[in-house]
């Protein structure tokens, strides 16, 4: 049976000894639900950042020095993201660390809409194209397009 005395210390001042206390009947408290959310939007906004600059989720994973099961984790809100670990992932994806809490004020659940899922696909297509004069005509293009 797991136990934890978290009296020694006063029982050796004079004080009384706290009650131990058993681990296996008292687990740690489970993050709550706003909690989560904020991992998930967290996670959200690594996978958005890291797709806008064309990297793969093992490139981000190499790059920060976890397994890409981890970088998976990460950015789908599983596992939550150390202050450190999001240091160097906003380093890694050139964005300061709030740029990963942006819009949580004022976000409700909803899901990734078409329009945005083609910009995301967009941006990780341009990033792939390797001849800058490609890219660069597409750029003009989009920009006549948008001017109609």
């Amino acid at each position: 049976m797991a136990t934890h005395d978290r009296g020694s210390s006063n029982a050796a001042l004079g004080g009384r000894p706290a009650a131990r206390v058993d681990l296996a009947r008292h687990p740690a408290r489970r993050a709550s639900g706003r909690t989560q959310e904020i991992d998930r939007h967290v996670g959200a906004r690594v996978r958005e950042r890291r797709i806008m600059l064309g990297f793969t989720q093992q490139q981000l994973a190499d790059l920060i020095g976890v397994t890409y099961q981890q970088a998976h984790k990460y950015e789908r809100g599983i596992n939550r993201i150390s202050a450190g670990r999001l240091f160097e992932i906003g380093h890694v994806l050139s964005v300061p660390v709030n740029y990963f809490f942006e819009g949580i004020e004022d976000e409700t659940t909803r899901a990734v809409s078409s329009r945005e899922r083609m910009c995301l696909e967009l941006a990780r297509n341009f990033a792939h194209i390797p001849n800058e004069r490609h890219q660069e005509a597409l750029s003009q293009l989009a920009r006549v397009l948008a001017a109609e």
